[in-house]
């Protein structure tokens, strides 16, 4: 039986390209006009989301339309629920529409907790993605795998967020689940909770379907580019708090005090539902 120590340290490397149709699909999705982000001819902070996509054949999908359990990552086949919790970026150069580009995954760690809902295990995986100029971007993903939902649960009580710091930058919109569904197509993620209502709901007790936590961070990297638009990211961390759901106002918000830019995503509620700070 594998454990743990069989898993930390491992790592694997893979290849691919920096599609331009794929950041011209994204830069629509968005919203945005054609060429407004990737005119320069360089991917925009965290649209490297998109690259190193994980397709399996049909019959290597699981019931949540995740590939199966096993390969790279541990196979925790006893707690079937797994989400991306955060991370941590660190941009050091461009990466550049069309250019071939590697990514090695590393695990760090494997961690296990008591949750509300029982047994918890993070795993923390690191990343380096580079181009023809050398490392461009390195990360650390948080995922988190935890038990499957016995039932329905109770409505958590909305908990507001502070007020809007002084001189905040916001803005509104309302994903939908076209919006949903493209940023699934685009990052090759077939986690139903984001297009299969009937799925969310039934299977995995959700009241709707759930925004991307990548999606929310991009849009709030859009948030700082439209604050400072004469900025460039250098680090980006990012914490989801809350579930964000389609049809639902999700307001954006970038605020600048001490020497620190923090970013929020909030629902109609005023909750945060995903927490960011950015230098």
């Amino acid at each position: 039986m594998s454990t743990d120590a069989d898993y930390t340290g491992r790592s694997q490397t893979r290849e691919d390209r920096v599609w331009p149709r794929l950041a011209e699909g994204l830069e629509a999705t968005l919203d945005l006009d054609p060429g407004t982000l990737t005119g320069g001819g360089v991917l925009p902070p965290l649209w490297h989301w998109m690259l190193f996509q994980d397709w399996v054949p049909a019959r290597e999908v699981g019931p949540d339309g995740h590939p199966k359990r096993g390969g790279f990552l541990p196979p925790l086949t006893d707690l079937p629920r797994r989400m991306w919790a955060g991370g941590r970026v660190g941009f050091h150069g461009e990466l550049k529409l069309g250019e071939a580009v590697s990514r090695t995954s590393t695990i760090l760690k494997i961690e296990e907790k008591q949750g509300g809902s029982g047994r918890l295990v993070f795993v923390t995986l690191r990343h380096e993605i580079r181009g023809a100029a050398g490392l461009a971007v390195s990360e650390e993903q948080d995922l988190v795998y935890r038990p499957a939902d016995t039932g329905k649960a109770a409505p958590a009580k909305a908990e507001a967020a502070p007020a809007l710091p002084a001189g905040a930058a916001t803005r509104t919109l309302t994903p939908d689940p076209v919006m949903l569904f493209r940023f699934s197509a685009l990052t090759g993620n077939g986690h139903r909770i984001h297009y299969d209502r009937p799925y969310a709901e039934g299977e995995e007790n959700y009241p709707g379907l759930v925004v991307h936590g990548p999606l929310q961070a991009i849009l709030l990297a859009d948030q700082f580019r439209r604050a400072w638009p004469g900025r460039r990211l250098a680090t980006f961390s990012f914490r989801g708090r809350k579930p964000a759901f389609a049809g639902r106002p999700l307001t954006l918000l970038a605020a600048e005090a001490g020497g620190k830019v923090t970013l929020e995503s909030r629902d109609a509620d005023g909750a945060v539902c995903m927490a960011a700070t950015a230098t």
